[in-house]
């Protein structure tokens, strides 16, 4: 009996109800797929159609009991076992290292690698086990708020939240990437003896791996397979100013006035949420924007872009609602009373996995927002943010939630990007609260979310920019200040703003934004529920010494243009994040693989944010195998080694890497 085929490229294996397939997908990589009783299907959920390969060799022994496949430099070493006949695959580089292996059967504990649970309906609950190497080190995974750069021993959800974004890919140190292939709420364990994914709801398993001598060389691969960014367009490259919220057009004009006034540049100004009468209805309201098509074309003439926020919920009273509903382009409560926000309004989801939904929304907003000049939105609730995240309790025209509800904010990023291309717009960009594999490729530039004004999640957010960029999303920002709390005139916030102002110039885009104190409420003329107002979130909000340096930072970011426009083309071409981690430039350095509060903004520019409160100096490492210049005095230091740099509040250490960027020096 011959447990082991070869199928056109393929080598695969079947026994008492299991189908198992290798494929080779992409440079150097391998895609998984099995199932149970039934055929492997051709769903594909985050990988692209790639080329045949070129360097396939597939070998079986006479007894069909072994073989192997490989594809470049990766291999898939296929065994069965005697006993019970189960198929265990080791995965090895060229060198005949092995990279990943799943679980052995243990003897008479009959341990399978891949477990199946029947659900009712036909699909499974899903277990995928994995020896684990102590030593190893695992990256990316997305955006989790947590202080961690090396996740082995996590535990993660993989389901979205508002500030978490899932992501199942990551770097391995052992000299591969792994991702997922599965849009499945579900969970992953790092575990110390195993490594274990989990799916509450699929109908086969589907993973891909990739080898690669360097991180670089993964990202290439992955990107490869999941899509790269487009170039993002001039007005990414500068200042975004954005509070919670501009609530009138005079407002979104004096702000801009006073700008160009100051002559402190500004490439994008944004109009934040509920500027509309009601969720769903995606217009300006016109009691306090009157003229959009005028405001518009005011602040081009001063040569800033125009962003507004586009929230996917839609209230039951929304002019749209009751037609949205009627075509089945909403989101649907599998019980229950059917509202799954409940937010000034009661609110259900526009359904982004719907093509039809995609094509009603876009025509909305294309007729209210994009006519007037509007290039670039705010996609926000993004995940979508569902009261209590009761997952199973949902449907989307793609299926469950359970099953498929991971692919809902790049479907959402989908809905933009193809309108405005159709429209014949190129180079777009539009922010986004979150992302999934793929989502890069639709224009989708993700923000962290509602995070906290504190030096904890400041923190945070370096860690989380890091492994996004190792999940092939380079475009992505904060909230500068945090989103939640500080009041402008609180010298300690004060001094956190501008820790983060240095941070952000350092970041794909440079955005400050937050619902600073104290709140006041809009007088709308009626006795409804409504949206107010942060305090002033301005550059001279907060006193002309801070106003000074933030300007500073500013101008900064506008003498980077060529470098950070460079750094976009990279990302363009083969998916190099503009945020990398130390070890992404330098992975020979053993120190780099640890290093969680600094990171290098393309090849040349190390950058060691001051994270904590009162802090003057810090502690740098900087990495073997290059010289080092202060972007602060210009004195010239050694890799290899930690320093202790004076850092006075309006000064972030920035090292320059052999000299490469010496303009810099003196700039900071």
């Amino acid at each position: 009996m011959l447990f082991l085929e070869k199928e056109d490229e393929s080598l695969v294996f079947r026994e008492n109800g299991e189908t198992v397939m290798v494929t080779p997908w992409g440079s150097d990589s391998l895609r998984v797929r099995a199932s149970f009783l039934g055929d492997i299907a051709d769903d594909n959920a985050a990988l692209l159609p790639q080329e045949d390969a070129q360097n396939v060799s597939i070998q079986i022994a006479p007894d069909g009991m072994s073989g192997e496949i490989t594809n470049g430099t990766v291999t898939a070493k296929m065994s069965v076992r005697a006993w019970g006949n189960a198929l265990q695959i080791t995965f090895l580089d060229h060198t005949g290292r092995v990279l990943l292996q799943e679980v052995q059967g243990g003897g008479a504990l009959s341990l399978r690698a891949r477990y199946y649970r029947a659900l009712p309906g036909g699909d499974f609950y899903l277990r995928a086990s994995f020896v684990s190497n102590p030593e190893e080190k695992i990256y990316g995974m997305g955006q989790y708020q947590q202080e961690r750069m090396n996740l082995k021993g996590c535990n993660l959800e993989l389901a979205h939240r508002n500030s978490q974004a899932s992501i199942p890919f990551y770097v391995s140190s052992l000299g591969y990437g792994f991702l997922w292939n599965n849009a499945a709420i579900g969970e992953v364990h790092f575990g110390l003896n195993t490594t274990e994914w989990t799916s509450e709801c699929a109908r086969q398993f589907d993973y891909w791996i990739t080898a690669g001598d360097t991180p670089a060389e993964i990202e290439h691969h992955y990107t490869l397979a999941t899509g790269t960014v487009p170039m993002m367009p001039e007005y990414g490259l500068g200042f975004w100013q954005c509070k919670l919220r501009y609530y009138s057009q005079e407002q979104v004009l004096e702000v801009a006035r006073e700008y160009h006034r100051r002559r402190i540049p500004v490439d994008v100004l944004v109009i934040d949420y509920y500027h509309w009468p009601k969720c769903g209805d995606w217009r300006f309201d016109s009691r306090f924007f009157p003229d959009p098509k005028a405001m518009v074309e005011e602040l081009h003439a001063l040569g800033i872009e125009t962003m507004v926020s586009v929230w996917p919920q839609v209230d039951t009273e929304s002019e749209n609602y009751e037609e949205m509903r009627r075509k089945g382009l909403l989101v649907r409560s599998n019980s229950g009373v059917d509202v799954q926000m409940s937010f000034h309004g009661n609110n259900v989801f526009m359904d982004a996995t719907n093509p039809k939904t995609r094509a009603y929304v876009w025509e909305k907003c294309r007729e209210n927002y994009a006519a007037y000049g509007i290039r670039t939105f705010w996609l926000d609730e993004a995940e979508p943010e569902f009261a209590g995240y009761d997952y199973e309790n949902y449907r989307y025209h793609a299926g469950p939630v359970l099953k498929v509800g991971n692919i809902y904010p790049r479907e959402y990023a989908r809905t933009f990007y193809e309108g405005q291309k159709a429209a014949g717009q190129k180079d777009i960009v539009n922010l986004i609260r979150c992302a999934w594999a793929g989502s890069q490729r639709y224009g989708a530039l993700v923000w962290s979310g509602d995070i906290m004004s504190t030096y904890e999640d400041f923190r945070k957010q370096i860690c989380a920019g890091i492994h996004m960029g190792l999940c092939g999303i380079p475009w992505w920002t904060t909230d500068i200040g945090g989103f939640h709390g500080g009041q402008p005139s609180d010298p300690d916030f004060r001094e956190l703003l501008v820790r983060w102002f240095e941070f952000g110039t350092f970041c794909p885009v440079m955005r400050i934004h937050g619902c600073r104190q104290p709140y006041e409420a809009v007088d709308y003329g009626d006795q409804g529920d409504h949206e107010g107002t942060g305090a002033p979130n301005e550059v001279w909000s907060y006193g002309e010494e801070i106003c000074g340096i933030m300007t500073k930072y500013i101008r900064l970011r506008e003498k980077m243009r060529d470098y950070t426009r460079q750094l976009m083309k990279e990302a363009h071409e083969t998916g190099d994040p503009l945020i990398r981690a130390l070890f992404y430039e330098f992975p020979q350095d053993q120190a780099c693989w640890e290093i969680t509060d600094e990171y290098c903004y393309g090849p040349d520019l190390l950058i060691a944010p001051v994270c904590h409160a009162k802090e003057q100096s810090r502690s740098v490492y900087l990495p073997a195998g290059a010289d080092w210049t202060s972007a602060i005095d210009g004195k010239l230091y050694e890799g290899g080694r930690s320093y202790e740099i004076e850092a006075p509040t309006e000064k972030v250490p920035v090292f320059i890497r052999n000299g490469k960027q010496s303009w810099i020096v003196g700039m900071i």
